[in-house]
């Protein structure tokens, strides 16, 4: 069972605190190897592995599930032709540790250092983690004080530079460079769903035909004046909204095309053919007040990221860069499993008791509700 407390990353930004159960065996790694270098800096094995660690344990918990896959099958997926889905985010992690040292190494630049209380949590958060974790579990993570209190460094100074690095870009956005419309739509699916069996069956070409004869309704009597809401629960059908420009691509490219080229607000577009069915669209306003406004703060951001990217990569081709790929393959994410179980508190009570007989070899730790998944074999690997 690992644990990681709560307290550092409300102070320092770093991530999601939680319990960790860790399942299986992997050797043990030498912590002081270096794994990387960037520029006059290295990067220790046990920062990396600590950091990955913590990455793949969301994986595993959260997203495997979400792939339709599992955390053991999950990482020897293919992600492209070069790739399985553990070497891509290996390197991700690899990327962004990286970029963790090059944007602290220019923190004096923007007079951004550690407060004595920010370092002072960073203390606790890694004593308390080293308190609440076996030597073996520890040892697995790399979960040693030193090792934590690097990574909550980095990622601390990385959250403090982040607003630093966005300042000054152009904050004035006009309403014609932000401009958005707004419409009522239509959709007429080309299929049906069966209420009771969720079953999903194409039309056919005569139902097709059929619906595109209320479509053509729908968009004839629109057009003519009539209220679309008012028409559309007449022939079963419902009208929603969408804001939107020239570029946008939802709710459908083609419909966005034909509601923008409506010169006049009411104007009603042709019906409009799709792969997936029949679009009837209304134009209900030019300039879409509350989603213009929205759209100039969405690009004051996207100014605020371009600068960001522009400073890191500037940064980036300053400097040398050398990862020591034979250590970094020592990280091995099929080897040892991390599931990741939130908890509401940091009580340390060490005392478990079984839950009511799950099948899957549960166990709750202390009175946090953690959760330590075991191994088939009934040995839960620290």
């Amino acid at each position: 069972m690992v644990r990681f407390g709560k307290k550092a990353v409300v102070l320092t930004a770093a991530g999601v605190f939680t319990a960790a159960a860790v399942t299986g065996c992997s050797g043990s790694v030498d912590t002081e190897a270096v794994v990387a270098t960037v520029g006059d800096e290295e990067i220790t094995l046990g920062v990396a592995n600590f950091y990955a660690r913590m990455t793949q344990g969301e994986y595993e918990t959260y997203y495997a599930g979400m792939m339709g896959t599992t955390a053991e099958e999950m990482w020897s997926q293919d992600y492209d032709e070069d790739h399985t889905f553990e070497e891509s985010i290996k390197d991700t992690i690899m990327e962004n540790l990286e970029n963790m040292y090059i944007i602290a190494q220019h923190a004096d630049d923007y007079e951004v250092s550690l407060t004595e209380e920010e370092e002072q949590a960073i203390s606790d958060a890694a004593e308390q983690f080293s308190a609440d974790n076996t030597d073996e579990a520890k040892e697995a993570v790399s979960g040693y004080k030193k090792d934590i209190e690097k990574y909550l460094e980095l990622a601390t100074i990385q959250s403090k530079m982040d607003s630093k690095m966005k300042e000054g870009v152009d904050e004035e956005v006009s309403d014609e460079e932000a401009a958005q419309k707004s419409m009522q739509y239509v959709f007429f699916s080309y299929t049906s769903t069966d209420e009771e069996s969720g079953e999903v069956t194409d039309l056919t070409d005569a139902e097709k035909e059929s619906l595109k004869t209320t479509a053509q309704t729908l968009a004839d009597r629109t057009a003519g004046g009539e209220d679309m809401e008012t028409v559309a629960a007449e022939l079963g059908a419902e009208v929603q909204t969408a804001t939107f420009d020239g570029e946008s691509t939802s709710p459908n490219t083609d419909l966005v095309a034909a509601a923008d080229a409506l010169e006049n607000e009411g104007d009603v577009t042709d019906v409009v053919e799709t792969d997936n069915g029949l679009y009837v669209a209304r134009l209900t306003s030019l300039l879409d007040r509350e989603a213009t406004d929205t759209e100039k703060e969405n690009i004051v951001e996207e100014r605020r990221q371009d600068q960001y990217d522009s400073l890191l990569e500037e940064w980036r081709n300053g400097i040398e860069i050398d990862v020591k790929e034979k250590v970094w393959r020592k990280v091995d994410f099929e080897d040892l499993g991390v599931t990741i179980t939130t908890s509401e508190d940091e009580s340390t009570d060490e005392g478990t008791t079984e839950e009511n007989g799950t099948d899957s070899g549960e166990e709750t730790t202390g009175d946090t509700g953690e959760t330590a998944d075991e191994t088939d074999s009934g040995q839960a690997a620290e």
